[in-house]
C-alpha cells in the first residue's frame, strides 16, 4: 500500500524523534528501524531522511557527534535533547488528536 508523500513528510519529524528517544542513532539505522516499525510500508532514503536531520539539529532538537562504528569507519550519532523531548510529547499529542478525530469519523461512516 502507497502511504503518500504527504503523510510520509508529516510522520517525519514524530517518527525520529520517536526513535531518538529509544536511544541515540545514526542515518542508517534510523532507515532501518522506520522500515521495522511501519512493516515495511515506510521506505525512506537518506535524501529523505537527512534534511530532517539537519533541520531537527539547526532546531535545537537533536544533537550530533562523530563516533566509530564497529567497522571503524565514522558515523554521525544523533540524539534527542531536551527541548526534542519536549517537542515529541507535543506531536504525540497532535497525531493523538488526528488518530481520534480519524477513530470517529470513521466509526460513524460505518455505523451509516
Amino acid at each position: 500500500m502507497d502511504v503518500g508523500k504527504d503523510l510520509v513528510a508529516a510522520s517525519a519529524t514524530p517518527l525520529v524523534l520517536a526513535i531518538l528517544a529509544e536511544r541515540e542513532s545514526y542515518g542508517y539505522a534510523i532507515i532501518k528501524r522506520v522500515g521495522e516499525l511501519s512493516d515495511g510500508h515506510l521506505r525512506w532514503t537518506d535524501g529523505m531522511l537527512y534534511p530532517v536531520l539537519h533541520r531537527l539539529e539547526r532546531n535545537g532538537l537533536v544533537a550530533s557527534k562523530w563516533g566509530a562504528a564497529e567497522t571503524g569507519r565514522r558515523r554521525k550519532y544523533y540524539r534527542l535533547t531536551k527541548a526534542g523531548r519536549a517537542q515529541l510529547e507535543a506531536e504525540r499529542q497532535r497525531w493523538q488528536i488526528v488518530d481520534q478525530a480519524l477513530h470517529r469519523i470513521w466509526m460513524q461512516a460505518s455505523t451509516a
